[in-house]
């Protein structure tokens, strides 16, 4: 029996070799745009260039002088956005990364809307990465922070940390660390009618 010639088996090779180069290519692409935007989410300033009212309000706000509300407040103390607008660990920090790819996508390609609304809140978890001991002190004066888990475990209604500390609220009062009295009582009554407690 003739032995059978096979066909040649590299003639697709090349074609392969193009696609793999291609999609690596393509990944390292995304990677260093990827990367680029991450460095730059550092800087609030790159963030505003495409945030218009009421963002660029903020950010004009945390370049005064002297703080108007609990977000220039942190800026004072060298506190970008992104520590604020991401959650806790990588995977928080990848998460506000690729919803700025997102709309940073929607910009450029001129369907973003404006005025933008938030579409991911503030999580409690967001300002635990830095004030994770203020449930610990159980004291009477603190005990608005230390029960707020409780509340919230008995009512899915219930306050979350920027219930009370608005970020960009400016009808605080810079004393009590701009919150607004007024509304904070409401929600002091609000959370005592559904746990109890006085």
């Amino acid at each position: 029996m003739p032995k059978m010639k096979r066909p040649n088996q590299r003639r697709g090779f090349p074609i392969k070799r193009g696609l793999i180069a291609a999609a690596a290519l393509a990944v390292l692409l995304a990677i260093s745009g990827f990367s680029f935007a991450a460095s730059q989410e550092e800087h609030d300033s790159f963030c505003a260039s495409c945030h218009t009212q009421p963002e660029s309000t903020y950010y004009q706000r945390s370049l005064a002088a002297s703080p108007v509300d609990l977000a220039s407040a942190h800026k004072a103390k060298d506190v970008q956005c992104i520590n604020c607008h991401s959650g806790p660990g990588l995977g928080g920090r990848i998460g506000a990364e690729l919803l700025g790819a997102r709309n940073a996508l929607a910009w450029y390609s001129h369907t973003a809307v404006q005025p933008s609304r938030a579409t991911v809140p503030i999580r409690d978890s967001n300002c635990l990465k830095c004030h994770q001991n203020v449930t610990v002190d159980r004291s009477i004066n603190n005990h608005f922070h230390a029960f707020l888990a409780d509340w919230q475990a008995a009512d899915l209604q219930a306050a979350k940390c920027v219930t009370c500390h608005g970020g960009h609220a400016t009808d605080g009062e810079a004393q009590i660390a701009f919150l607004n009295r007024e509304r904070t009582e409401a929600v002091c009554e609000a959370c005592h009618a559904r746990v109890g407690g006085g």
